[in-house]
């Protein structure tokens, strides 16, 4: 068996989130319909990706392996499968690699955007694409002061879902900034990992502080809390995408 490593981009507006969901449009679900069609309905046949991202979650760089007895080139994989998936998902890049590799486990890191609109009049081509600011524009300052508290290795339970199963909630935000970019705020995160709705809460947190709503150093006392109720609202899905997953050379 060969194994193969995939990097994919979807558009997540139509998809009920990246894993495989019973009954719903996921994406996981139509790239192992698109490889069961390449390998003659062989069942076996199924795909691992580096995490999963919720209901309207887009991705430029999600990363998958799926182990495979054919052995087309790189280019062919690309080929055969985007002519099978949905307009949605395209796969852009293949190659094959040891049969150690793991597209979870092997990851060594993450990098994630969240844009935010500041047109005054939201485009309808945007709107499932970035999150609409509305009249109120935060204060980029004060944002960009909360951001060190939120560097580092800390315990991230405040700033995660209820329903994260891991106990272990210590992760490491290596990066964190925040730019315009003509009519968007943009927001970039890179860490070892990530827990469920952490990245959206913590663009959640930083624009309720832009907003006046929290100081700065209240994000310090909201981490030391570990609890969800303490931080701010997750951020809308839609604003956000997984941008690329590094690996180990």
């Amino acid at each position: 068996m060969n194994r193969v490593k995939a990097t994919v981009t979807y558009d997540g507006t139509n998809f009920a989130g990246y894993q495989f969901q019973p009954g719903l449009r996921t994406v996981q679900a139509e790239i192992d319909k698109a490889l069961v069609k390449i390998h003659k309905k062989d069942q076996s046949i199924h795909s691992v990706a580096s995490g999963r991202t919720d209901a309207g979650v887009h991705a430029t760089g999600q990363v998958i392996h799926f182990d495979t007895p054919f052995s087309l080139t790189p280019d062919r994989w690309c080929m055969a499968l985007n002519v099978l998936l949905p307009k949605d998902i395209r796969i852009v890049d293949a190659e094959y690699v040891d049969e150690h590799f793991h597209a979870r486990y092997s990851a060594t890191g993450k990098t994630y955007v969240y844009k935010w609109s500041y047109s005054e009049i939201q485009s309808p081509f945007e709107r499932n694409y970035m999150v609409h600011l509305g009249n109120l524009r935060p204060d980029l300052e004060q944002m960009k002061e909360a951001i060190q508290y939120i560097l580092g290795t800390h315990d991230f339970t405040s700033f995660c879902s209820s329903k994260t199963a891991t106990s272990n909630r210590v992760r490491t935000v290596r990066e964190l900034t925040l730019e315009k970019q003509g009519d968007a705020l943009v927001m970039t995160i890179e860490g070892d990992g990530f827990l469920y709705n952490m990245v959206r809460t913590i663009a959640g947190m930083l624009l309720a502080v832009g907003r006046g709503w929290h100081r700065p150093e209240e994000v310090r006392e909201i981490l030391a809390a570990r609890d969800r109720k303490k931080a701010s609202k997750t951020a809308p899905a839609h604003g956000l995408y997984l941008q690329s997953v590094t690996y180990k050379c």
